[in-house]
């Protein structure tokens, strides 16, 4: 994600407009007591202006305009920027109390991605990171995080990691804002599972932008973030108002992980609630995410090939079985690993996955 340059010089202090207004008057040879007459205004009045007690109303302005040939818009510029000015430097104050935070965000990491621009201003780097969020304040940033319904099916990792975590979610988050779906279609979707099914023989360069196109028009976007170095999940799923996203990490690149996370948020979707965010670490307790687990393993290889697939000795059984399943023999070969708990087998068999987001 690039993003342009938007740091612009940021004075430490603010001037407020009765100072240009004293100098304005005394330029002209007029005094305060000249002016209130001048402008009808009070003395006590044009005295809490000159004190800063009273700001420069639109009102005001427009006598001072006739009173001293200086136009209006002038005067309401001037009250406008020194009150933009009061308001970010009394936001600086309130952020420097937040310094501390920053130690759980991988700043470095966004910055990298091109989420956060370079700076060495605390201040100006914590507000920067609050934009990525989205919110106005630490304290916003944790009821929408560290919220119960977030943390109702979240990985451990959140409680080990939370910045990290929440920072990988938020990338996906802004990914899938910005791919264009149909509202989601549950039978749409479980109709284009069928054919993304199909897809796993394709090599990533071809069937991304394909598996992207089918799932928007069922309502899903599918969100591609390379993983976080702390962050050790294949996939999460969350919903965005109406549509949904399957977030997926391109953790360990191999393909038969890969679609298998990919089926296993799909599970999520069809078959758990909208409320929740679910993450893929590979629970084993969890019965959701077993449930989502099962979805995937059954789709993409029925269980009744189990015992072949545990029987297969070459690799031209696997290509068979395949063949006969209708996915890749990465897929396949995977799922044998799986099943005898023999890693190294047939391990060339599964294609690695080149991507362009990664």
């Amino acid at each position: 994600m690039n993003t342009k340059q938007r740091y612009e010089f940021q004075p430490e202090f603010a001037v407020a407009p009765c100072e240009t207004l004293r100098e304005t008057i005394e330029s002209l040879g007029m005094t305060q007591k000249e002016l209130a007459t001048r402008t009808g205004l009070t003395v006590q009045s044009l005295n809490r202006i000159f004190k800063d007690k009273q700001p420069i109303t639109y009102e005001t302005a427009n006598k001072l305009e006739l009173a001293t040939g200086v136009p209006a818009r002038f005067w309401n510029s001037l009250e406008a920027q020194y009150r933009e000015q009061l308001a970010k430097l009394e936001e600086r104050e309130q952020l420097k109390q937040d310094w501390e935070w920053l130690k759980e965000i991988p700043v470095s990491e966004l910055r990298k991605r091109g989420y956060i621009q370079p700076t060495r201003d605390k201040s100006l780097l914590l507000r920067e990171i609050l934009g990525f969020y989205g919110v106005s304040s630490v304290g916003a940033y944790r009821d929408i995080w560290e919220s119960p319904k977030v943390a109702a099916r979240r990985s451990p990792c959140f409680e080990s990691n939370p910045g990290w975590a929440s920072a990988w979610i938020r990338m996906g988050e802004l990914q899938a804002q910005q791919i264009e779906t149909q509202p989601f279609d549950r039978g749409k979707f479980t109709l284009a599972l069928q054919k993304i099914r199909h897809l796993t023989y394709l090599k990533a360069d071809v069937f991304e932008a394909e598996l992207k196109r089918l799932c928007a028009e069922a309502g899903v976007a599918v969100a591609l973030v390379p993983k976080l170095n702390k962050v050790p999940w294949h996939g999460a799923t969350k919903w965005l108002k109406y549509k949904a996203m399957i977030l997926l990490s391109l953790r360990g690149r191999g393909e038969d992980k890969f679609w298998v996370s990919f089926f296993h948020e799909a599970g999520h979707i069809l078959l758990h609630g909208k409320s929740n965010l679910y993450i893929n670490d590979e629970s084993k307790e969890d019965q959701q995410e077993i449930q989502a687990d099962r979805y995937a393993a059954n789709i993409l290889i029925p269980e009744r090939y189990n015992s072949q697939i545990r029987q297969a000795r070459s690799k031209e059984s696997i290509r068979r079985l395949a063949d006969e399943i209708g996915v890749c023999p990465g897929i396949v070969a995977g799922r044998y690993q799986f099943l005898t708990q023999k890693w190294n087998r047939f391990h060339d068999l599964i294609r690695k996955l080149d991507w362009k987001t990664a």
